[in-house]
C-alpha cells in the first residue's frame, strides 16, 4: 500500500462517522452545530500534525497554509490554494466536499514526501455552510467574504427552528460582528482548485475517472408561500374547506410541467407545513424551488410562469439567490486538462464554491472525480478509492504545475 493510500485511508476513517446516520447512511453536517464543530476540529488538528499555519477569515472559513500567504502577497506571488468544505444536505452523501478536502491534504503530503519546493504558498481551505442546508442559501461562507451576501442579510436568515445565523454563530462561540467581505483573505488567493465528486453520470459515460470542470450552469432558489384556513379535518365539509395542500401538489406538478417545457431542471425538495398536525387543515404551506438550466434565460422565464401558478393560488413567490452563469478560467482549464492526459472538460449543473470564487474575480478550476453511481446529495453517492487517488495525482500534478509560476 502506498503512502498516498495510507493517508487517504486514514482520513477517511476519522471523518467517516462524524454526523452520520446510522439508519441509513446519510449525514447531517450542518453549520455552526456540534457536528461542524467537530469536522472543523478535525479540519485544525490536520493542519497542525502538518505544521501548517492556520487562520479564520471573517466568515469564519478556515485556511491551512504552507508558507507566508501575506508574504506570497508582497511578493506578487499570492496562493495556490486547494480545498472544498466539509458541510453536508440533510442525508447526504459522504463524498459531496470531504472529498475534496481530504484529497487536498493527501496531495499536499505527496508533494512534500518528494521534496518539492514552491516559489508560492500553498493553502487548503475548509468552505463553511457551502450546501446552505440550515440557513437556505448555498455557498455562504465564500458569498460572504466576497460580498455577494452582505453580512447583515446573512445574520438576519433563520432556519426551520427560528435560529438566526446571528444566534447560531454565537452559540458556536463565534462573533457575528466579524461577518463580512475580508479584502485580506481575497488578495491571498491567486487561483484556486477545487476537486469534487462529480454530481452526474458525465464520466461514467465518458469510462474516464478525472475530469477538468468548464463552466457551472445559472441556478437560484426561491420560496414560495400559499395560504390556507386552518380548520378541523374531521369536521369541515370538502366544499368549505381552503386547503393549500391541494394547491402545493399543483404547483409541484406544475413545476414538472413547466421545467419540460423549458428545458430546464425545477424541484421543489422542501416544504413547511402550519400547523403540520394529522387532524388539522393546515394554515400555510411554505415551499421552496431550486432552479437551473444551461440558459439563464429559460431559468428565469421557468421561474416567471411558476410564479404566475402560485399567484393563481393567491400565494406569492420570491428569490432568496441567484448565481449567474459562470465560466470558470477557461485558459486554465485547457492547460489543466493538458497536464492530465488530455483530460475531458465537462460542465456541471452543481453550485460550488469555485464558481463564487470566479465570480469575484479569482482565477478558478475544478477536477471532477468519477462517481460509479451518478447519484449524489444521497447515501448512494460514491467514489471508487482507486478513482478518488486518480484525482489525488491530478492534483498534487496540477499544484506542483502552478506552484511554480
Amino acid at each position: 500500500m502506498t503512502t498516498a493510500q495510507e493517508s487517504f485511508d486514514r482520513l477517511w476513517a476519522e471523518l467517516e462517522p462524524i454526523g452520520r446516520n446510522p439508519a441509513n447512511g446519510g449525514y447531517r453536517r450542518f453549520a455552526w452545530t456540534p457536528e461542524d464543530a467537530a469536522l472543523r476540529e478535525w479540519f485544525a488538528g490536520e493542519a497542525t500534525a502538518r505544521g501548517l499555519d492556520l487562520t479564520t477569515d471573517r466568515a469564519g472559513n478556515q485556511w491551512a497554509w504552507w508558507g507566508d500567504p501575506d508574504e506570497g502577497v508582497a511578493q506578487e506571488r499570492p496562493g495556490v490554494v486547494l480545498g472544498s468544505h466539509l458541510d453536508s444536505v440533510p442525508d447526504g452523501g459522504a463524498f459531496d466536499g470531504p472529498l475534496g478536502i481530504i484529497s487536498a491534504f493527501v496531495a499536499l503530503d505527496a508533494l512534500r514526501d518528494k521534496g518539492y519546493q514552491p516559489s508560492r504558498p500553498i493553502g487548503v481551505v475548509n468552505f463553511g455552510d457551502e450546501e446552505g442546508a440550515r440557513f437556505g442559501i448555498a455557498c455562504a461562507g465564500s458569498r460572504i467574504i466576497t460580498g455577494a451576501l452582505p453580512a447583515d442579510q446573512a445574520l438576519a436568515l433563520t432556519d426551520s427552528d427560528a435560529v438566526s445565523m446571528s444566534a447560531a454563530i454565537r452559540r458556536a462561540g463565534g462573533d457575528p460582528s466579524e461577518l463580512g467581505r475580508d479584502e485580506e483573505t481575497l488578495r491571498r488567493v491567486g487561483v484556486f482548485i477545487e476537486l469534487h465528486v462529480e454530481q452526474g453520470r458525465g464520466l461514467i459515460d465518458l469510462d474516464r475517472p478525472v475530469a477538468v470542470g468548464s463552466a457551472i450552469w445559472p441556478h437560484g432558489r426561491w420560496r414560495f408561500d400559499l395560504p390556507g384556513k386552518a380548520n378541523h379535518a374531521g369536521t369541515t365539509r370538502l366544499a368549505d374547506r381552503h386547503d393549500p395542500m391541494l394547491a402545493l401538489a399543483d404547483v409541484i406538478q406544475q413545476t414538472r410541467g413547466l421545467a419540460e417545457r423549458f428545458g430546464v431542471l425545477g424541484t421543489c425538495g422542501k416544504v413547511q407545513v402550519e400547523p403540520n398536525a394529522v387532524n388539522a387543515i393546515p394554515s400555510r404551506v411554505t415551499g421552496w424551488l431550486d432552479a437551473r438550466g444551461a440558459d439563464p434565460g429559460y431559468v428565469q422565464a421557468f421561474v416567471e410562469a411558476l410564479d404566475d401558478v402560485v399567484g393563481g393560488h393567491g400565494g406569492s413567490m420570491r428569490q432568496e439567490s441567484w448565481t449567474h452563469e459562470t465560466l470558470l478560467d477557461l485558459a486554465l482549464a485547457e492547460r489543466l486538462a493538458g497536464l492530465l492526459s488530455d483530460a475531458p472538460v465537462l460542465p456541471t449543473g452543481a453550485g460550488h464554491d469555485a464558481g463564487i470564487l470566479a465570480n469575484a474575480g479569482i482565477r478558478t478550476a475544478m477536477l471532477f472525480v468519477r462517481n460509479p453511481t451518478g447519484v449524489s446529495h444521497s447515501p448512494a453517492e460514491h467514489a471508487d478509492r482507486d478513482d478518488c487517488l486518480l484525482g489525488v495525482a491530478a492534483l498534487a500534478t496540477v499544484v506542483e504545475d502552478l506552484a511554480v509560476e
